[in-house]
Formats: structure tokens, C-alpha cells, sequence
């Protein structure tokens, strides 16, 4: 029986709810170098389902995928680093992981590296490096990256010129994708702007969701 077949097993077992089975085929299939079976063991030892919850445990499972290049396990180890659960708190190993998992297209760790550099957090501050990660991360329609996108031709920062109508626009979309907070900025800064302003940058909004947020 191939990989395929004995993970699909323990995946529908863990659809219907028998954890103990799904987990027990995961961690076969792991301890057999199954980059995704090691990723669902650390998942699973994490929600303590199918198994006692741990920490330590996790991290041992989350690093094996991780190395293997298996980018959801990449932020999750990174989570991990960043929290202090399971390993000593480490905000560059945070941010080294959350790196290689933003390069392979994962979006939490786009906007989470994003956060990082934006904040200073295991890294010197870098506003561009910020806007990078989160331009990225907001073309994948990820509305917190949208709203910090919108924070950041406010004030222009990491190389923008400010722009009060770029920034109404993306704290619009941020909050037409569900962040509370975009919706909070875009009203604080309506205040500043004409009604022709408003129109403008309401009309790039919907400019910028034909184009699914890229080029922006």
C-alpha cells in the first residue's frame, strides 16, 4: 500500500472524528519521513487529539516537516518560536521560518514577516521589507495585510508617498474582506478627505477587486 492510500486513511479518519486512528496512521506514516504525516502529528499533538497534548512534542514533528520544506509546518514551527510554546521564545527564529514558508506563497507567513520587519521584531525595523510582505500577502486578499497596507500610505512609510486615497482605498478593502479595523481607519480617515476624495479612492477599491488585488 502506497503513502497515498495509508495517509487518505488516516485523513478520512480524522474527518469522521476517530482521532486515535487518525493519528496512529499519521504518525506511522511520519516516523517514515512523510513530510505532510509529520506536519498532521505535530497538528494533532498541538490540539491534543488523538493524543495528549505537548508542545515540545509538536516542535520535534512541525521542525522534521519544516526541513523538508513543507511550508504550512514552516509557520506553524514559526508560531511556535514566536509564542514560546514547546521552545524557548525566539523572535528570529520566528521570523527565519516564517520567511521560508512566505517564499513558497504561504500568506500568514507573508503577513506575519510582514508584521515582523514592520514592527522590528528579530530583525532591525524595515518599513520596505514590511511593504513587501505585505503587498504579497494582500494580493492574496489577506485583509489585515490590506489594512497595514492602508497604514502605510497614510503615513507614508517604507518608501510610499503618502496618500490618503490609496490608503482609504485599502483600508476599505481590508474591511470588505472582514478586518474590523479597516473599516475603523478608512472612517478615521474620511474625515480629512473631500467627497471627491472618498468617490476616487472607492472608485480604485473596486478597480483594485477586478484585478484580485494585484497591481494595485
Amino acid at each position: 500500500m502506497s503513502w497515498g492510500d495509508d495517509f487518505k486513511r488516516a485523513f478520512n479518519a480524522y474527518k469522521k472524528g476517530d482521532y486515535t486512528i487518525a493519528f496512529e496512521g499519521f504518525k506511522k506514516l511520519a516516523e517514515q519521513g512523510n513530510a505532510a504525516a509529520q506536519y498532521n502529528v505535530g497538528w494533532m499533538t498541538t490540539q491534543g487529539k488523538g493524543t495528549a497534548q505537548d508542545f515540545s512534542e509538536a516542535v520535534k514533528w512541525y521542525t522534521l516537516s519544516a526541513k523538508q520544506g513543507y511550508s504550512t509546518a514552516q509557520y506553524h514551527l514559526a508560531m511556535k518560536h514566536y509564542e514560546g510554546k514547546g521552545v524557548i521564545q525566539d523572535y528570529k527564529k520566528a521570523l527565519k521560518w516564517f520567511l521560508l514558508a512566505a517564499e513558497q506563497g504561504n500568506v500568514l507567513s507573508q503577513y506575519n514577516s510582514g508584521f515582523m520587519f514592520y514592527e522590528g521584531k528579530g530583525t532591525i525595523q524595515d518599513h520596505k521589507e514590511a511593504l513587501k510582505w505585505y503587498t504579497l500577502a494582500a494580493e492574496q486578499g489577506y485583509a489585515s495585510a490590506q489594512t497595514y497596507l492602508g497604514t502605510m500610505y497614510y503615513a507614508g512609510q517604507g518608501g510610499l508617498i503618502e496618500d490618503i486615497v490609496y490608503a482609504h482605498m485599502w483600508f476599505n478593502i481590508g474591511f470588505s474582506n472582514g478586518d474590523e479595523n479597516g473599516g475603523k481607519n478608512r472612517d478615521v480617515v474620511a474625515k480629512r478627505m473631500t467627497p471627491s476624495q472618498i468617490e476616487k479612492a472607492q472608485d480604485l477599491a473596486r478597480e483594485c477587486v477586478k484585478k484580485n488585488y494585484k497591481g494595485c
